[in-house]
């Protein structure tokens, strides 16, 4: 079975007299543990096929599937649990909690997990080793430099176990060795993880660390 598959998504706004179609037909299909960079020019579509992917925003046709379920069939409630559940997303901006330490940004998702917070600090913890933060664990966003911030980021994406991990611009706002560094990381962490990653960029360091790539042109998807 497919993690992620993708048929004949297309998602168009009504502006006044006008038709504006984003997406057209795209299709796409991801085994478990594959990983995918989409590129494109600037209003190609990349963000809002992500947000669609993510469950943040709705086709006007086709369908999403992640791992056989249909989250976009699903009810408000019920489809709120399974995003959180089962996706992890990380922006070009960390959108981390100011008021709150590291720990405890990251620990913010297993709050309404129904995994509950069994070994979530511990959980938490470990990733933020990983990511070599484990020494900033009491520390606050304004006390860490942007990659910091972004890797914070990463490991609160990842605390849930997602099945899918998006990504829309993670190194856009990082200098060119910060956003190699965070880009390393993404991989190993997709590795260790097993997850299906997909991510939006315009780097093409980035997008050449894929063995999958994809760009969108006038709505429309292609593969490399």
């Amino acid at each position: 079975m497919s993690a992620l598959k993708l048929h004949q998504v297309s998602k168009s706004y009504d502006t006044g007299p006008q038709r504006l179609e984003v997406l057209r037909e795209v299709s796409l299909e991801l085994a478990p543990g594959a990983a995918l960079a989409i590129t494109g020019p600037s209003g190609s579509g990349k963000s809002t096929l992500l947000h669609i992917v993510g469950t943040l925003d709705e086709p006007t046709s086709g369908r999403v599937t992640i791992d056989g379920v249909e989250p976009h069939a699903m009810s408000e409630p019920e489809l709120a649990r399974f995003r959180n559940d089962a996706i992890g997303f990380v922006f070009q901006e960390h959108h981390l909690l100011p008021q709150y330490t590291v720990l405890e940004n990251v620990l913010v998702p297993t709050v309404v997990s129904r995994r509950g917070r069994d070994g979530a600090a511990e959980r938490a913890r470990e990733l933020l080793d990983r990511v070599g933060l484990g020494a900033r664990l009491e520390h606050r966003p304004a006390e860490l430099s942007g990659g910091e911030r972004q890797r914070v980021a990463v490991a609160r994406a990842l605390i849930n176990h997602p099945r899918l991990l998006l990504c829309d611009e993670p190194t856009g706002s990082l200098d060119g060795p910060t956003a190699e560094k965070v880009g390393a990381l993404l991989f190993d962490l997709h590795r260790a993880e097993g997850n299906v990653l997909v991510v939006v960029t315009h780097s093409r360091e980035l997008a050449g660390r894929f063995e999958r790539r994809a760009e969108l042109r006038d709505g429309r998807c292609y593969e490399a």
